[in-house]
C-alpha cells in the first residue's frame, strides 16, 4: 500500500493526527485494511496527505501502542491481527461517543504521573502574562526562532548550570512541546541506522516512540545501580536511553561510579550517544542531588532532555533538549527548517518566570508539599513492613512496594480496586518477561494529605488480609 485516501478536515476540533489514527484504526477493525497489509511509510503518507511527517508519526505511534499496527525494523508498518476486538459494524459513532466509554471510577488514584495543580502559582503567572501582553509587539505572534527564543534558551542554560551542573550554550538548546516531540526530532537528527538500548523496566512511552521510528530497541537489565553497562556491552547498541537521576519507574539513583562506566562505554566507539532524560530531578528530599550526567561528559556523548511539565504543570508543554556541539550542525542541516512547536508568548512567560525567581520559589514550595506527602505515605504504610519493602523513596513523586511471593501483582491490584483505590503494577513497565516479585507503584503528587492517610489505611487493611 503506497497511500491512504483520508478526508482530513483542518477545521474539525479533532487534531489531524487523531483523524488519521481513527481512519486507520476503523479500517483495520472493519477489514478494509487486511491483516499483515503494509501501510505507507510516514514520509510517503505525510506527502500524500500534505501534512507534516510528525503528524503522521503521532498517529502511527498511537496505533502502535494500542496494538492495531506492528513495526518491523527496516521493513515498515503492518496491520496487526485484531480478530475478536469489539467493534460496531455499519454504525457511525462520533468521537465523543467513543470517548464516553464507561470509565472505572476510583475513590483514590495513586498515579505515578500526577502533579499538584492546586499549588500552581496562578497570581504570578497572571501577572507575567499581563506584563508581556501589555506591549503591542507583532513579534510575539510570529513563528519565532525554530530552536526557541534566544532569551529563553539563555535562561534555560543558566538554570541548568546552577541547578544541574549542565554545561551548554544557547546554540545547543532546542525547545519543543513535550519530550515526545523532542525525541522524534532527535531521531531525525541521529538517523535510523542506530540500535537503541533502554532500561528494563523502562519508561514505556520512550520505548514505544523508538519502536515507532523503526529503530531496533534492546531492553537492558538493571541492578541496584541502574542500567548494567556489562550487559550493554554485550549488545550492538550504540545509543543508550537512561534516566539516571531518578530511574523511571524503579526510582534508582545512578551512583557516580556507574555514570562513569556509562560514559566510558560511550567514549569507546565513535558514534555512540547517551540520551539522559532528567524528567523530575527537581524533587529530591534527602541529601544533595547528584549533578546531571551531561555535566560529567567531556567527549560530547550525552544528549540531555529536561522539561517544565513535571515541575510547573502538564499543560505547559515546554521541554528542552541539549545537543552535543557536534550534533548542533547536524540538527541545523536536517531539522533547522522545522518551526518551533512552542509559542513565543509562552516562552517569554516561562523565561520571566525563571529569571524573576518565581520558578525557584515555586519549586521550594512544591518540594516541601511533596516531601510532606512522601513522609506521610511512608508512615501510613508502616503496618505493611512485614509483608513488603519500600523502595524508590527520597526522590521523585512515587514509591514502590515489593511484596513477598505469597501474593501476585494482579491480586494486589484487584484488592485495591475493590476498595476503590487505583494502584499500578511494575510489570506494566517491563519489556519482555515479567518480573517475579509482585511490585506496585504509588504516586502521591496529586493526592491531599488526608486522602493519602485514608487511602494508606485502606491499603494496609486489604493487603494484610
Amino acid at each position: 500500500m503506497n497511500e491512504l485516501t483520508i478526508d482530513l478536515n483542518p477545521k474539525d476540533k479533532m487534531p489531524l493526527y487523531e483523524q488519521i489514527y481513527q481512519y486507520i484504526k476503523e479500517s483495520i477493525i472493519s477489514g478494509r485494511i487486511a491483516y499483515r497489509e503494509k501501510l505507507p511509510s510516514t514520509r510517503l503518507l505525510a506527502k500524500h496527505l500534505e501534512v507534516s511527517r510528525s503528524t503522521v508519526e503521532l498517529a502511527y505511534g498511537q496505533l502502535l501502542s494500542e496494538g492495531y499496527i506492528e513495526s518491523e525494523p527496516y521493513r515498515g508498518f503492518f496491520a496487526a491481527q485484531v480478530e475478536g476486538l469489539y467493534h460496531l459494524v455499519n454504525e457511525k459513532v462520533s468521537h465523543r461517543e467513543k470517548e464516553a466509554v464507561k470509565k472505572e471510577r476510583y475513590r483514590f488514584d495513586f498515579t505515578p504521573n500526577g502533579v499538584d495543580l492546586k499549588s500552581f502559582p496562578y497570581n504570578a503567572w497572571r501577572k507575567l502574562s499581563k506584563d508581556i501582553l501589555m506591549d503591542d509587539k507583532v513579534e510575539l505572534f510570529r513563528l519565532g526562532n525554530p530552536q526557541g527564543e534566544t532569551g529563553f534558551r539563555e535562561a534555560v542554560c543558566k538554570y541548568l548550570y546552577q541547578a544541574r551542573g549542565v554545561n551548554c550554550s544557547p546554540e545547543q538548546v532546542i525547545v519543543g512541546a513535550g519530550s515526545d516531540y523532542l525525541l522524534m526530532l532527535l531521531c531525525a537528527v541521529l538517523g535510523r541506522e542506530h540500535v537503541v538500548a533502554v532500561e528494563n523496566p523502562s519508561y514505556k512511552q520512550a520505548y514505544r516512540l523508538f519502536v515507532s521510528q523503526s529503530y531496533q530497541v534492546l531492553p537492558i537489565e538493571m541492578d541496584g545501580y541502574g542500567m548494567k553497562v556489562s550487559a550493554l556491552r554485550d549488545t550492538e547498541a550504540d545509543v543508550a536511553y537512561v534516566t539516571p537521576s531518578h530511574q523511571y519507574p524503579t526510582g534508582i539513583v545512578m551512583p557516580m561510579k556507574r555514570r562513569m562506566e556509562l560514559l566510558k562505554w560511550a567514549d569507546e566507539k565513535e558514534g555512540r550517544y547517551i540520551i539522559e532524560d532528567d524528567y523530575d530531578s527537581e524533587f529530591r528530599y534527602k541529601g544533595k542531588p547528584i549533578p546531571a550526567l551531561q555535566g560529567c561528559d567531556r567527549g560530547g556523548r550525552v544528549i540531555y532532555l529536561g522539561t517544565f511539565s513535571k515541575s510547573i504543570a502538564p499543560a505547559i508543554r515546554m521541554s528542552y533538549m541539549v545537543l552535543p556541539v557536534e550534533l548542533t550542525d547536524v540538527y541545523l542541516d536536517k531539522c533547522g527548517f522545522i518551526s518551533s512547536t512552542v509559542s513565543v508568548v509562552d516562552q517569554l512567560i516561562v523565561q520571566r518566570f525563571v529569571e524573576d525567581g518565581y520558578y525557584e520559589r515555586h519549586l521550594n514550595k512544591t518540594r516541601s508539599l511533596y516531601k510532606g506527602r512522601h513522609d506521610l505515605l511512608i508512615k501510613g504504610l508502616a503496618p505493611l513492613s512485614g509483608v513488603c519493602r519500600i523502595s524508590g523513596e527520597h526522590a521523585g513523586v512515587h514509591l514502590l512496594l515489593t511484596f513477598n511471593g505469597e501474593v501476585t501483582e494482579d491480586e494486589l491490584i484487584k484488592k485495591a480496586k475493590k476498595a476503590g483505590i487505583r494502584v499500578y503494577g511494575l510489570s506494566d513497565y517491563i519489556i519482555g518477561e515479567k518480573k517475579e516479585e509482585p511490585t506496585v507503584l504509588l504516586g502521591y503528587a496529586n493526592l491531599s494529605e488526608k486522602e493519602i492517610k485514608d487511602a494508606a489505611e485502606i491499603l494496609c487493611s486489604v493487603w494484610r488480609s
